[in-house]
């Protein structure tokens, strides 16, 4: 049986691994499932369709799973669904999909929220990314894997951050933010590149001489980017990184961070 504090309050329908521990005065409604090795902390509140995969930490005061703050949500049975080995801080919030969102929210595993950080609606956020302390990113926002974003952060809805960016303390993010890069201030601006964590991450040098050289004709250059990409296609196109890049920009239609 699962260790559920005598004084939380479980939903005999809902859906807990034998090895889950609840905390006290938790409450766990009767369409959730939590994973094997999971911990949820005192007051947590956990509702909605929202799935836990394995070795999840929900820190105490963290609501997961109720309903979005969309004013046209009519009370679909949409989901919240978070992979593996996430830690969810105190007074952490995340939401349901949306039916018109795709109906789910999607979080992938290894992830940190830190205290007080926010997933809206229909947001897809990949593996081991960081939410600093405050931040919030609002519905339909796609964040692909290593992304970090600093303390008081806040990303416009439908906006697309790209894998192994870097998001300053206190900016506002309301255009796609490219892979690799450093973003910052009121209506962020890029600030170059985070060759730290691609450095921490395994990128060869080679790799990450590639990933300056597609920079600078991109954003250094005086060329659009209907020709800088063609050019990035011919000079550098078969590299894994630099592919990437020229894909994420293509499939942009928000507009990019410059």
């Amino acid at each position: 049986m699962a260790q559920v504090h005598p004084t939380a309050v479980v939903h005999p329908d809902a859906q807990l691994h034998e090895t889950v521990e609840i905390g006290a005065f938790s409450v766990i409604g009767p369409k959730v499932k939590i994973g094997p090795e999971t911990r949820v902390g005192p007051h947590a509140v956990i509702e909605g369709r929202t799935t836990l995969g394995a070795r999840n930490r929900v820190f105490q005061f963290a609501a997961l799973g109720a309903s979005p703050q969309d004013l046209k949500y009519g009370g679909e049975d949409t989901e919240l669904i978070l992979g593996d080995e996430n830690q969810i801080r105190e007074f952490t919030t995340m939401h349901i999909g949306t039916a018109g969102g795709g109906g789910a929210t999607r979080i992938g595993n290894r992830n940190l929220f830190m205290g007080n950080s926010h997933v809206a609606h229909d947001c897809v956020v990949g593996n081991g990314c960081i939410l600093g302390q405050g931040s919030a990113i609002a519905g339909h926002v796609s964040v692909e894997d290593h992304v970090i974003f600093s303390g008081l952060t806040a990303v416009h809805q439908f906006t697309r951050v790209g894998k192994h960016a870097f998001v300053a303390g206190g900016s506002m993010v309301v255009m796609d933010v490219p892979p690799y890069c450093v973003a910052q201030g009121d209506r962020a601006e890029l600030a170059g590149l985070n060759t730290v964590g691609l450095e921490r991450h395994g990128f060869t040098s080679e790799q990450i001489g590639r990933v300056k050289e597609a920079y600078k004709v991109l954003f250094r250059s005086k060329l659009g980017v209907a020709e800088a990409l063609e050019r990035l296609q011919t000079e550098l196109g078969g590299h894994p990184e630099v592919d990437h890049l020229i894909q994420f920009i293509r499939q942009s239609k928000r507009g990019l961070t410059r």
